[in-house]
């Protein structure tokens, strides 16, 4: 190095014929050694074995519907009549409807061998499901044929689109 770098040496060692041991000097050191390899290992052991936290929750909110998501549907069944068809709702909460009629609306088509169901529900933010089906235990329609056409179904808020 030359004599130019050497002045920025903020570091610079004392000659040894000029320290003294003493007995608090080798104590300090210890006492600090001993210090540093403590939060050494603490942190080392911190950071080899991390805390795994695991959260599992249902938010069941205190105003009811806030916390549920709108479902719109509009499905034409083209051989089975209204007095037949139904919407079942149900999910893990407890929540089993047979037959939902709120806000439902059934037109029949197809010279009334159709019917068009036009449905709005919401449903809880946990695992379950919502279905159409056949109703009734006492009389079974001739025809058990399922065959549709799904005119909408959104889930959630409607978005207005920038255009």
């Amino acid at each position: 190095m030359t004599f130019a770098s050497i002045r920025f040496d903020i570091y610079r060692k004392v000659p040894k014929d000029l320290t003294q041991p003493t007995t608090t000097g080798a104590a300090i050191s210890i006492i600090c050694v001993t210090f540093i390899s403590t939060l050494i290992l603490i942190e080392f052991d911190y950071f080899i074995t991390p805390e795994i936290v695991s959260e599992l929750f249902v938010g069941i909110p205190e105003s009811g519907l806030a916390d549920r998501i709108p479902v719109n549907i509009d499905i034409s069944i083209l051989n089975i009549d209204c007095k037949y068809v139904g919407i079942d709702i149900q999910d893990d909460l407890g929540r089993h409807e047979v037959g939902f009629i709120d806000n439902t609306l059934k037109t029949t088509e197809n010279n009334e061998l159709g019917c068009q169901i036009n449905a709005s529900f919401k449903i809880n933010r946990v695992p379950g499901n919502f279905h159409i089906s056949i109703h009734s235990s006492h009389v079974q329609p001739e025809n058990g044929d399922m065959k549709h056409v799904i005119h909408e179904l959104t889930f959630g808020d409607s978005i207005k689109l920038l255009c």
